[in-house]
């Protein structure tokens, strides 16, 4: 069933999928809203009372339990009669309404805003500011524009939206998109003519376009405007604006001429290579592979250019019928990737799919090995997280080939491909550090800042995983020390993740660890990797509690991913539906050869425990006890599950071995 979402940003509502939910009259809204606005903490229902109502009637308890009662059959239409509400909780003395951090049109509005200060994410802030402020459908709290108890929380918003929207036309006039921001902060202005900030704003925009009388303009209708109806002058800083102006001031040029000179560049390159290379030359399809290849690390709206265009690309090689080419066509897109589980399973089954029909044509001819170990590399990188014995073998050919013909770049891209299969089973940490410090020392000796980055994040799994929390510190270190210094914005993302799993592990406060995972989880937005980003947050959450020998809530409305047969049977045991979470323990397959494996693991071990199921709990077992010492989980450098022997440890004593 769909998740419930809640909208605040306007009237008050309730919906799923696409339909508006039935709230009944307006009190119930009114609880409703409440409730929203105290996010996710408990509002005692004397308080319901004293808000709803100036002066109570006899039952207003009652009738209060009452609107709660119609806005869970509302909210939770599905559930069992007698069984516990998942969304709108009974908690100590009073409500709480547990709705997930993206479920609320005005908690996602904040994270859209917050995210717009965070220097990775500026060339993309102007449109999540856009798709944020579109969120607004009027006044927030639109219906209880009157009541006290909202009061605070609608001028907090409102003020927070009219600082969006100058945010966002700060951040397109400096990104040289002064143009953009003339219009909307016209019609911002029209409304809100006192906003000294947005004046200047709009004048600064129109100046940068070449409309210094238009600037002028605009500066002196701010002058008639704040005196006419506030009697105040201008403030500093229109005041040096428009001095600056009328000097023709050199700092009020847009910034960044060096990227200017790149821009005009790239402008005369690209200009001079559609006029010498041939419009249907096999050149420009190599040539293509390489841009994408370059769009690929910057991450973002470029990791997901790269993917919707690479299958192009190899199609387009493959028409031509030159297996050389294609070969290089595939071979070329050596992107290095740090996941083990694939962003679009569909495409990479695609690309495996080419790449083992240009293997099969390729001649058996000792000059064709360098193409040969390529494709073979990209089998074993694109056969990522899938059981086969065909992507291990391909691995272990691609770097065969690659030691024999003693070439940097092509060993690294079997070195990935080597590392994408070495998750089979628990306990190949130690594997992944070897690959991960070979790589490390090519990168370094052969100017491969890619493949160097991708070693330093390697060694950061593998040394989480051994418990060397020390030395995964390091390697963060120095990754991140590379992503600043060549431009990696993706790192960001992993060692985030990392700095919260080292907080979970660390004997921390289960609180503290999880607001750590929230603000990780967070970055994923928007970085291009789906893969990485489904389920998630959720599953961090689930082993940050079971690792803390805290009370397990799974919410079954999150977003699980590929990690909800794990997730389900918990869901079962908290509404009592005992016979039924066995039944779907039992049904659980073999985890992914994937960075995962190991907390999956004990997930499946917790629920074995809990259910006192002792083939599963014995299965469970075997696969965990060659990573005895490790931390569970913590191989992926994003989470973990605790101490792997602490699981061991707890099976043994369940079946009295």
């Amino acid at each position: 069933m769909d998740a419930v979402t809640f909208g605040v940003l306007g009237a008050v509502t309730a919906r799923r999928g696409g339909r508006t939910l039935g709230l009944k009259g307006p009190r119930h809204r009114a609880v409703l809203a409440r409730l929203v606005l105290a996010r996710r903490r408990v509002v005692p229902v004397a308080r319901l009372v004293e808000d709803l109502w100036s002066e109570p009637p006899p039952r207003a308890v009652g009738a209060v339990r009452t609107f709660v009662g119609d806005l869970r059959r509302a909210l939770e239409p599905d559930r069992p009669p007698r069984a516990p509400a998942r969304l709108l909780v009974t908690e100590g003395p009073g409500y709480a309404l547990r709705a997930a951090p993206d479920a609320v049109d005005a908690w996602r509005f904040e994270a859209a805003v917050a995210e717009a200060d965070r220097p990775p994410a500026a060339a993309q802030a102007p449109e999540r500011l856009r798709a944020a402020l579109e969120e607004w459908r009027g006044p927030a709290y639109a219906e209880f524009g009157t009541e006290d108890w909202a009061r605070g929380e609608r001028a907090r918003l409102t003020e927070l939206r009219l600082r969006a929207v100058e945010r966002r036309a700060e951040l397109l006039v400096e990104l040289d998109r002064a143009a953009e921001a003339v219009p909307d902060l016209d019609a911002h202005l029209a409304d809100h003519p006192w906003r000294e900030e947005s004046w200047r704003l709009l004048a600064l925009a129109l100046y940068r376009t070449g409309r210094q009388a238009d600037a002028l303009a605009v500066l002196r209708r701010a002058r008639a405007r704040l005196a006419g109806d506030l009697g105040l002058d201008p403030g500093p800083r229109l005041r040096r604006l428009e001095a600056g102006i009328l000097a023709q001031d050199p700092e009020l040029d847009p910034p960044g001429e060096p990227a200017e000179a790149a821009a005009r560049l790239w402008a005369r390159a690209t200009e001079a290579y559609d006029r010498t290379v041939a419009a249907g030359a096999p050149a420009r399809l190599e040539s293509t592979v390489g841009l994408l290849r370059g769009l690929a690390v910057t991450g973002g709206g470029g990791l997901e250019a790269a993917r919707q265009h690479r299958m192009a690309a190899v199609s387009a090689a493959e028409e031509t019928g030159d297996t050389d080419l294609t070969a290089r066509v595939i071979g070329a897109y050596d992107v290095p990737a740090n996941w083990t589980r694939s962003d679009d399973p569909d495409l990479a089954r695609r690309i495996v799919a080419a790449a083992e029909r240009t293997l099969g044509a390729l001649p058996e001819d000792p000059t064709a090995d360098p193409a040969r170990c390529r494709l073979l590399a990209t089998v074993a990188l694109e056969s990522r997280g899938v059981r086969s014995p065909r992507g291990p073998r391909a691995a272990a050919e691609a770097e065969r080939i690659a030691r024999r013909l003693d070439d940097p770049a092509l060993l690294a891209f079997a070195l990935n491909g080597l590392f994408m299969q070495s998750c089979t089973r628990a306990g190949l940490a130690p594997r992944r550090d070897a690959i991960g410090a070979e790589l490390v020392a090519l990168g370094a000796r052969h100017g491969m800042v890619n493949h160097e980055v991708l070693g330093h994040l390697i060694r950061l799994q593998a040394r989480a995983a051994l418990a060397d929390l020390t030395a995964a510190d390091e390697h963060a270190r120095a990754v991140d020390r590379l992503a600043e210094r060549h431009g990696r914005p993706l790192v960001g993302v992993f060692t985030a993740w990392y700095l919260a799993l080292r907080e979970a592990a660390s004997g921390g406060s289960c609180a503290g660890a999880e607001n750590a995972f929230r603000a990780a989880a967070a970055q994923l937005d928007g970085a291009g990797m789906p893969g990485l980003e489904r389920g998630l947050l959720p599953l961090a959450l689930l082993g940050l509690r079971l690792a803390h020998g805290r009370p397990v809530r799974v919410d079954p409305d999150a977003d699980w991913g590929p990690y909800r047969p794990w997730a389900e049977p918990f869901a079962l045991l908290a509404a009592g539906r005992d016979t039924e979470a066995r039944g779907a323990l039992r049904a659980l397959p073999e985890p992914p050869p994937d960075l995962l494996y190991e907390a999956l693991c004990c997930a499946e071990a917790a629920l074995a425990l809990r259910l006192g199921d002792r083939p599963a709990m014995r299965r469970t077992y075997d696969r965990l006890l060659p990573a005895s010492g490790e931390l569970a989980g913590a191989g992926s450098g994003l989470l973990t599950f605790g101490p792997v022997d602490g699981w061991l440890a707890a099976i043994r004593a369940a079946l009295g071995t």
